[in-house]
C-alpha cells in the first residue's frame, strides 16, 4: 500500500523489463515466419496475455500516480476496493483532481465525513439506499454518495460494459476526474481517466 515514486519506482522497473520481453517474443516470431512448418498462433497468444499482464501493471502503477497529488487516502482506498472486489460488492468513487465538477454530475446525498475503508464501504454494501450511486470524493473527504454521473456514449463492442463502466468513463471524457470502478458480477477492479477505461490489479 506504500505509494510509489512516479519517476523510479521497483513497480516501473519491471513492466521494463517485461515489455523489454515481449520485444524478445515479437522479434522470435519475426524470426519463425521463415520456416513455414512454425505456426505462430501460440506465440501471438502467449504474447497477448503478457501484454495483458503489463496493462493492468501499468494501470495500477499509474493510477496511484494520478491520485497521489490529490488525496492522502490511498491506503485506505487500497484496502476498501479489495474488499469490495473479493465479496463482489459493485462500486463507483469518483476523485474530483484539477476540474470542478460539481455541475457535471446529478448530486446525491450529503456526506461531508473523512474516508475511510469502513465507511465506503458500508455506503457500498447491497442494499443500502445508497450503494447504487457513485461516491464523490474531493482531498480527502466523502462530499456525497448517490450521485448521478453522466453517461458515456463510447461503443466498445463489449456487451459486459454496464452502466457503472460507463458512467465513469461519460464523467472522465468530460473531466480530469479519476473515476473508479469495482464490478459487482466480476470483482474486477478498472478506473476510467481522460475517455479510456483501464483494468488494474486487486492488489493496488
Amino acid at each position: 500500500m506504500n505509494q510509489p515514486n512516479c519517476d523510479s519506482a521497483p513497480l516501473k522497473q519491471t513492466i521494463k523489463q517485461e515489455l523489454g520481453q515481449v520485444i524478445v517474443s515479437l522479434q522470435h516470431s519475426l524470426a519463425a515466419m521463415d520456416a513455414v512448418e512454425d505456426c505462430l498462433l501460440g506465440d501471438l497468444n502467449t504474447i497477448k496475455e503478457q501484454f495483458a499482464t503489463i496493462e493492468i501493471q501499468a494501470a495500477t502503477f499509474y493510477l496511484n500516480c494520478y491520485l497521489s497529488p490529490f488525496t492522502e487516502k490511498y491506503p485506505e482506498l487500497s484496502v476498501c476496493v479489495q474488499n469490495m472486489s473479493k465479496r463482489r460488492h459493485g462500486g463507483l468513487i469518483v476523485f474530483e483532481r484539477e476540474d470542478a465538477i460539481d455541475h457535471l454530475i446529478k448530486p446525491g446525498i450529503p456526506i461531508g465525513a473523512e474516508l475511510t475503508h469502513t465507511l465506503l464501504e458500508s455506503i457500498f454494501y447491497p442494499g443500502n439506499p445508497l450503494h447504487d450511486g457513485a461516491v464523490l470524493v474531493k482531498s480527502n473527504r466523502i462530499v456525497s454518495a448517490a450521485n448521478v454521473l453522466p453517461l458515456s456514449n463510447i461503443n466498445t463492442g463489449d456487451k459486459k460494459l454496464g452502466t457503472r463502466h460507463r458512467a465513469a468513463i461519460g464523467l472522465s471524457e468530460l473531466s480530469d476526474a479519476l473515476i473508479m470502478v469495482i464490478s459487482e458480477e466480476t470483482g474486477r477492479i478498472s478506473f476510467a481517466f481522460n475517455g479510456s477505461l483501464h483494468p488494474i490489479s486487486h492488489g493496488i
